[in-house]
């Protein structure tokens, strides 16, 4: 491509499946994860747990471990907790009215793993050993197990989680009372009223939770190496939470091995890490092993809600509620309801319906806190999706043909939601129509009686949702860049976000050189490291894309000017008339006349005598994107599954799974297809297999990968992908978020699919997960003739 072929402005990377830049480390075993930082002199961290969902804490002996050879402290409440000077979260502000969360438990356990004490040793392994040796005496308490009961278990035998919160009522919120839909409901053609549940998930990060801090005396520095998706905020919260100044912290976020939510924001061990690590004598460490992940890193996704869907005779939805109800266990992080808030708003969904409202409430219970997970409002999708597959079955009406009449097209934006939600630039029905295209549904659907006549039962199941992304307000409303051609020529460009398995710094790569006007090879980036980076919110919302092209585009102009500038005076030509490409500056119509990055970035470092007057010597630049009257970017998709159901073992096997994805104008289609997939994969778990299970007393029940099930290859189809383009967002470069929407769509394209497996035995699915007992339960429960 010449220069001349590659006018300002235009994409030559992006939109291009660019093959990831982080690949060649991560396949090769070159990343740097927070378990590979060595420091010298450093320590090693362990956590006492307790063994009791909920306990009275008394005495703590600690003799016997302090008497090892290598053991170095041993940290109760007593000595972590009171140093707490300020606790809060960027991303709720300190006006938030936050649930307790207190670093090591202090006078009651609360749940199964809450942390009591904390050893400190010269191995890991010694730690654990010193940490057996700790003598906790405990005093079992009745414990508030079942989150759906938790007001009655109060009401009947007094247990409260947290003193101070009656009922066991973290918060609660609604939106128009009930009764001004009443008339719509009661003059409705049909009025469906179901309760979904949906079990206790996770996160399980490939590596789960870990930090490095090493404090140094001399200097009154904090350095922490961090498994994180947002080192500015964990930068904040030490700051707040030690009393130091920010620029005697700097947060290091090498390579993540996943976050999903669960590494936005410092959990109860991290902070102990912080309080500690100016008390000992080295760099303190602590790596989370898969038990502690699975008993104490925190729970999603378990909550009910009631569903009540009104329709006309032409199956119109005219009224929706939704009574919602979620478990936020000990000790939740952020404030819950704010996510319940979101539940509720969310919950009509991509369709045109004219009423609705809803309740929300969020309860304690002595299980481990609740976290945020990819798509945290997750449950109103399920619960809509598969209340609307009821409701067709009732109707007599096919399931996509009811979505069809009322899902909203790229022609109707805006629309502003009845719970508040303000849609814009969405093209719901469209992914629609791409995805049953891409499946052939009529085809499918005759396959399917051919197949039941023979005595299989083959399914489809459709999910439409909603998502919002890159939400512009407080801590997440804006995100900086800053872009050094260096002396050489070369370009790196510095964002805040970090390595967490999203392909950030591909797509920066790409932004970059398209907007400057670089060969994609000059370019590299620098993301994770606090004390280089611009201040950014990280990754987390389905914001980093959108949000850092806007920064990039922002930082990139200025130094467009300057080389424009800088090009148009030594090549005496008007700036009008020069071209950025390939990493040179050109003469429109003269192709020959040209100076490369390198050959300009050599007067602007060397000789600035020869710079046009005005023009600051070197080529650096740092400039931050704000959205200007764009609250949210509105992604939606349409997803459709197939299986087949063996009605005899209740085992569900996956054939197709079609995502029509409307996430605007893709930076790279490889990109956005890999977080698709992640999130249906997630979503398929947590479908048909995984489960934080507890037992009645509030014992957890799944704490090895042998109990707690993830899907594997075999589980998962190959996944088809409709990209569909009728409503770019209104941000740079129309792109949009899309980090959250598989795991959203996921679970109830699964549920329904299995439900219309079933239909000829009139199951209705109404708990999640769907393993082979349940399946098979349900048949036997709805009377099936074996």
């Amino acid at each position: 491509m010449t220069a001349a072929a590659h006018v300002a402005g235009a994409a030559r990377y992006v939109g291009s499946r660019v093959h990831r830049v982080e690949d060649a480390r991560l396949l090769t075993g070159a990343g740097t994860f927070v378990d590979d930082i060595v420091r010298p002199g450093m320590l090693h961290a362990c956590f006492v747990r307790s063994p009791h969902p909920r306990a009275r804490i008394g005495a703590v002996d600690a003799a016997a471990a302090l008497a090892l050879p290598g053991v170095h402290a041993v940290f109760t409440a007593a000595d972590l907790n009171g140093e707490v000077r300020e606790a809060w979260y960027t991303g709720t502000t300190k006006h938030v009215p936050d649930t307790p969360r207190p670093p090591l438990a202090e006078g009651e356990a609360r749940f199964a793993g809450d942390p009591v004490a904390l050893v400190v040793a010269d191995g890991r392994y010694l730690a654990e050993d010193a940490a057996e040796l700790v003598e906790v005496d405990y005093e079992p308490l009745p414990a508030v197990a079942d989150y759906a009961r938790a007001a009655e278990t109060a009401a009947e035998t007094g247990a409260l989680v947290h003193a101070a919160y009656p009922g066991n009522l973290a918060g609660q919120l609604a939106g128009a009372p009930t009764e001004t839909l009443a008339g719509t409901f009661a003059s409705a053609r049909l009025v469906t009223t179901e309760t979904i549940w949906q079990q206790a998930y996770a996160a399980v990060p490939m590596e789960a939770r870990g930090l490095v801090v090493e404090w140094s005396a001399g200097s009154g520095e904090l350095t922490i190496w961090a498994a994180t998706q947002a080192p500015h905020e964990v930068r904040m919260f030490c700051a707040r939470l030690l009393g130091l100044p920010e620029h005697r912290i700097r947060v290091i976020a090498r390579d993540v091995g996943g976050g999903f939510g669960l590494k936005v924001m410092p959990l109860r061990e991290d902070i102990c890490l912080m309080l500690a690590a100016r008390k000992v004598p080295g760099a303190l460490k602590w790596v989370e092993d898969r038990q502690e992940n699975l008993m104490s890193a925190g729970q999603a996704r378990h909550e009910h809600g009631t569903v009540r869907l009104a329709f006309d005779e032409a199956g119109t939805i005219l009224a929706a509620s939704l009574d919602h109800t979620q478990d936020v266990g000990a000790y939740p992080t952020p404030w819950p309801v704010g996510t319940g808030a979101a539940t509720g708003m969310l919950f009509p969904g991509p369709y045109r319906i004219a009423r609705a409202t809803f309740t929300h409430a969020s309860v304690f219970s002595n299980t481990p806190g609740r976290v945020a997970y990819r798509g945290p409002w997750a449950f109103e999708t399920l619960a809509r999706e598969v209340t609307l597959d009821i409701s067709a079955r009732q109707l007599g009406i096919d399931p996509a043909e009811l979505r069809r009449r009322n899902l909203l097209s790229a022609g109707e934006m805006p629309y502003p939601n009845p719970n508040g939600m303000p849609y814009d630039h969405m093209a719901a029905r469209e992914t629609l129509e791409r995805a049953l295209s891409m499946l052939d549904y009529p085809a499918f659907r005759a396959e399917q009686a051919a197949a039941r006549a023979r005595g299989r039962y083959l399914g489809v199941g459709i999910s439409c949702y909603a998502e919002p992304t890159s939400a512009a307000f407080g801590y997440y409303a804006t995100e900086g860049a800053t872009i050094r051609i260096e002396p050489s020529g070369k370009i790196n460009v510095y964002v805040a976000g970090g390595s967490t398995g999203n392909s950030l710094e591909t797509t920066v790569i790409q932004l970059t050189a398209d907007a400057l006007g670089a060969d994609i090879a000059d370019v590299a980036t620098i993301q994770g490291d606090t004390a280089v980076t611009p201040f950014g919110a990280g990754t987390g919302g389905s914001r980093s894309g959108s949000m850092t092209a806007g920064a990039v585009a922002e930082t990139a102009g200025l130094l467009r000017a300057r080389l424009t500038a800088l090009a148009a005076h030594r090549l005496e030509a008007s700036a009008d008339d020069i071209e950025l490409a390939d990493s040179r500056a050109a003469v429109r119509g003269d192709p020959e006349a040209g100076l490369s990055f390198a050959a300009l970035a050599d007067i602007a470092y060397f000789q600035p005598a020869l710079l046009p007057p005005g023009q600051p010597a070197g080529l650096e630049a740092s400039a931050r994107y704000a959205p200007v009257n764009v609250p949210m970017l509105w992604a939606t998709a349409t997803h459709v599954c197939t299986c087949e159901v063996d009605v005899t073992t209740g085992a569900v096997r996956l054939l197709r799974y079609i995502v029509g994805e409307d996430c605007g104008n893709m930076i790279n289609p490889a990109v956005v297809e890999g977080q698709i997939a992640g999130g249906v994969v997630q979503g398929i778990g947590g479908a048909l297999l995984e489960e934080l299970a507890y037992d009645a007393d509030g014992n957890p029940l799944a704490t090895t990968f042998m109990d707690y099930l993830l899907p594997t290859a075999a589980d998962v189809p190959v996944i088809e992908y409709g990209h569909v383009l009728d409503a770019p967002g209104p941000g740079p470069g129309g792109h949009k978020g899309v980090g959250e929407g598989g795991a959203i769509g996921a679970p109830p394209a699964v549920v329904n699919a299995v439900a219309d497996a079933l239909a000829p035995f009139g199951v209705t699915i109404t708990r999640l997960p769907l393993s082979p007992a349940a399946v098979a339960g349900l048949l036997e429960a709805a009377g099936a003739p074996w």
